[in-house]
């Protein structure tokens, strides 16, 4: 365990917190956590989670512009995906796990190529999902999270572990919290 796994625990789990409560400053503090998260794991060998801090920088920039210019994080309502979306959205993340597992595991010495595509690719849609406030966001989290305990438990990556499985827990808060919002909104409508 190291300051950069420890700020980066601290981080992940007030970005997540703050995305919760539908707090801007989730962004800001996403984006720290990402820079952090990179590193450590391009120093573990999990080529794809290093991708994916990549691609969540441009996917919290993108979500931080997208709630700003609504003046209140609020203006954006919570909804759902229709079926014809999550398809569509499961059809990427397949496609996005084959083709960077393929390489990963073709031209790398990473761990975990192919599990650890897949996780990737859920996420990047999962982050998708936030910055467009569907509640099946937290769903997706939740198949990453599990999927990242085992990853990080074998890598003796304990705090980030302890950080998924807090991730997990907000999770399911985060589904519950959004979803009597998604309730209040349908009802006045």
């Amino acid at each position: 365990m190291n300051i950069i796994e420890i700020v980066g625990f601290t981080t992940g789990v007030l970005g997540i917190y703050l995305t919760l409560k539908e707090k801007i400053w989730c962004f800001p503090i996403g984006i720290i956590n990402v820079l952090l998260s990179m590193f450590l794991f391009y120093s573990q060998n999990l080529y794809a989670d290093s991708l994916q801090q990549i691609v969540y920088l441009i996917l919290l920039t993108y979500g931080w512009v997208k709630w700003h210019s609504n003046k209140k994080a609020k203006e954006i309502k919570i909804s759902k995906l229709n079926i014809r979306e999550i398809v569509f959205l499961l059809i990427i993340a397949c496609f996005t796990s084959l083709l960077l597992g393929y390489i990963l595991a073709q031209f790398t010495d990473a761990s975990f190529p192919w599990l650890d595509s897949s996780a990737t690719s859920i996420s990047f849609v999962a982050q998708w999902m936030i910055a467009k406030k569907k509640i099946e966001n937290w769903g997706f989290w939740m198949v990453v999270n599990i999927t990242y305990i085992g990853i990080y438990l074998n890598k003796n990556l304990y705090l980030y572990s302890l950080l998924f499985l807090v991730y997990f827990v907000l999770a399911i808060w985060g589904y519950f919290e959004w979803k009597k919002q998604l309730d209040t909104y349908e009802k006045a409508v």
